[in-house]
């Protein structure tokens, strides 16, 4: 089994999670910011990885300092749980509907980090998160799990299946990368590292 436990402490923020490569989908989470918790969710369901979470920090402030430091935590985990990569299929693509939208993402853990992040939101928040963060929380992840990631809606109009359609994509790509790959001897570069 191929897991991580992440634990990142600053003046902000408290974050602590836990990561299953080679899970079912539990997630168990303690997120002061309802929508996120809800979109950390879809990752998990969709994605096959277990996530135990717990994340405090100043939403008293906004939410910026806690979804940015639980993407950091989630890099990390997610680069400690991977190791040398032996064996994964290193890249993923999920191409995701819901209801009026559709949502494409495309991941690479080269180690290289790189975010393109292609979504409008035609409000400033849904429910208690900005819709501003959902890029904040995908740019944590690259830079800190050397990441390639590249996440486009090509169409749709409802912000809150916006989002969904996004972190669904997400979980489903990242399902995929980190998965074996039994023709895999080393790791899948040219190079003979990641």
């Amino acid at each position: 089994m191929r897991m991580s436990s992440i634990k990142r402490n600053t003046r902000e923020t408290e974050i602590a999670i836990a990561l299953c490569l080679d899970g079912t989908g539990i997630y168990e989470a303690q997120v002061p910011i309802g929508f996120f918790e809800h979109m950390l969710a879809q990752v998990s369901q969709h994605g096959y990885l277990d996530i135990t979470l717990v994340a405090k920090g100043d939403t008293h402030v906004d939410g910026h300092h806690l979804v940015e430091d639980t993407g950091i935590a989630f890099g990390k985990a997610l680069a400690e749980a991977l190791g040398d990569k032996k064996g994964i299929r290193r890249y993923g693509s999920a191409t995701i509907p819901m209801d009026d939208v559709l949502a494409i993402c495309a991941i690479d853990l080269s180690g290289r980090p790189h975010l393109h992040f292609d979504a409008n939101f035609t409000v400033p928040s849904l429910g208690d998160m900005d819709t501003e963060l959902f890029r904040e929380f995908f740019q944590a992840v690259c830079l800190h799990g050397g990441v390639n990631l590249h996440i486009k809606v090509l169409h749709g109009e409802n912000n809150h299946h916006i989002a969904e359609a996004i972190f669904k994509a997400f979980g489903r790509a990242l399902s995929e990368a980190v998965s074996l790959d039994t023709r895999v001897s080393g790791v899948p570069s040219t190079k003979g590292n990641l």
